[in-house]
């Protein structure tokens, strides 16, 4: 990336926790909690210059309080999130400094990030709006209705999106303001014309969805 372009980042961990029961971002993952592990990469990334970190309100105290303790060169603050993914992203991206001209956002529940992966998405952004994290499907993609298969896609242009998904900000400020449900930010950009590209993700930057998803990460978290 031009060393002259400013990139943040926007840690989206405003979730409620309904599916998992509970809110999984700020559960201890070994020592630390999940939202730690997942800011670290973050905070090693040299391409990355401040964080964002929005969370419940009722979480945000809390949170400030333990981001004050971190031992860190570059800015990181939480914010308060909204009542729909896309607010709480949009709360994330105004809270950033006015010269950030890129935005790199991702899932806290992904702690298994790397620093590299987070730059390879910053620098796809020099020859398009945005660019995300996401891996080729190695399975054969069936589209079903009502249990029944209507079709069989073609996987070889099917990919698995992942998180940091990265954009100039003034695209995904522009795309998080529409009025429409999304599940990423990409599909809004896309709406609003941008072209946005992929990098190759890799299938350890895994979203901890379930109580396996849980299991696993602990396993993993224990072998580093």
């Amino acid at each position: 990336m031009n060393s002259a372009v400013k990139a943040g980042a926007v840690i989206a961990a405003a979730g409620s926790g309904e599916r998992f029961g509970e809110k999984k971002q700020f559960k201890r993952l070994r020592k630390r909690t999940l939202l730690f592990h997942t800011l670290k990469p973050f905070l090693e990334c040299g391409d990355v210059s401040e964080i964002v970190v929005v969370v419940p309100e009722e979480n945000l105290a809390l949170v400030s309080r333990e981001l004050k303790s971190f031992t860190s060169a570059k800015p990181v603050k939480a914010v308060v999130g909204g009542t729909r993914r896309q607010d709480s992203v949009l709360n994330g991206c105004l809270a950033l400094s006015n010269n950030v001209e890129i935005i790199a956002v991702h899932d806290a529940a992904r702690p298994f990030v790397t620093s590299k992966l987070i730059s390879a998405t910053i620098d796809g952004c020099n020859d398009a709006d945005g660019c995300i994290a996401a891996l080729p499907s190695k399975d054969t993609v069936k589209k079903v209705k009502n249990n029944q298969i209507q079709s069989t896609l073609d996987r070889n242009v099917i990919w698995l999106a992942q998180t940091p998904q990265t954009f100039h900000k003034d695209v995904l400020i522009k795309a998080l303001q529409q009025d429409m449900i999304a599940t990423d930010e990409a599909s809004m950009v896309e709406a609003v014309g941008g072209k946005v590209a992929v990098t190759k993700g890799f299938a350890g930057n895994f979203k901890i969805t379930t109580h396996e998803d849980w299991k696993l990460a602990e396993e993993l978290i224990k072998e580093k």
